[in-house]
């Protein structure tokens, strides 16, 4: 699972408790701790869904879902708000201002694990499918197996993840900053020449003679996968 949560909450206490929670899912957790760090992170790198506190230094829930909707480029961005604030009218403004489900503290840590597995189903479902399929290329999340054009291909872990990472987003490219922070994780320092080392490990591993390279290089961006792709710059 790569798919990638952004907190947005100002307790250190709670984020502590989200992110270990989300993190044991399987997904990549990001945390900031104000309104307008909210708003940098998320263009620096977009995440796949947001849990949003209301009350926030810098900016307020409220207004960062304001401007999360009134852009173009995170108008469908999925968005969860956490809230003392249980009145049926503050309810009402949340979801008004275009949060996509709204959870009053304090709430049961399950039931929000279960409220964003369902909305990243509805908004996303190629993340969470088992099966992610592109081109003659089948990637098993659930038996962690790789098929392409039938013959099965043992990956190591990292590969496996790489992989994964770059099929959710067929013909995306992602430079090497991004798939260090998708695959190994925010706050893993490693150098951007791994990931090189890591692609032509798939490679080698995915490609026999004559067959078309899925893996693109895009050079001074990065990486895409594209089953298109004829494997010539």
């Amino acid at each position: 699972m790569s798919t990638r949560i952004l907190i947005v909450e100002d307790e250190e206490a709670l984020t502590l408790l989200l992110r270990y929670n989300l993190e044991a899912e399987g997904f990549v957790v990001d945390a900031v701790v104000r309104g307008d760090e909210a708003e940098l992170r998320i263009s620096e790198q977009m995440p796949d869904l947001v849990l949003l506190d209301w009350m926030l230094p810098g900016l307020s829930g409220i207004e960062i879902c304001r401007r999360i909707r009134t852009r173009s480029e995170t108008a469908t961005l999925p968005v969860i708000m956490l809230t003392a604030r249980g009145e049926e009218g503050d309810r009402i403004r949340g979801l008004g201002t275009g949060a996509d489900d709204y959870i009053v503290k304090p709430f049961s840590v399950p039931e929000l694990l279960a409220r964003v597995r369902a909305l990243l189903r509805r908004a996303k479902p190629s993340l969470l499918a088992n099966l992610l399929v592109a081109g003659d290329i089948e990637l098993d999340r659930v038996s962690h197996r790789i098929r392409r054009s039938g013959r099965e291909i043992h990956l190591g872990p990292t590969e496996f993840k790489l992989l994964e990472f770059l099929m959710q987003s067929p013909g995306r490219v992602f430079s090497r900053e991004q798939l260090l922070d998708g695959v190994w994780g925010h706050d893993v320092y490693i150098d951007e020449r791994t990931v090189d080392v890591h692609v032509g490990r798939l490679r080698k591993s995915i490609n026999r003679p004559n067959q078309a390279d899925p893996i693109r290089t895009v050079r001074g961006s990065g990486y895409s996968f594209d089953e298109m792709f004829s494997g010539v710059e």
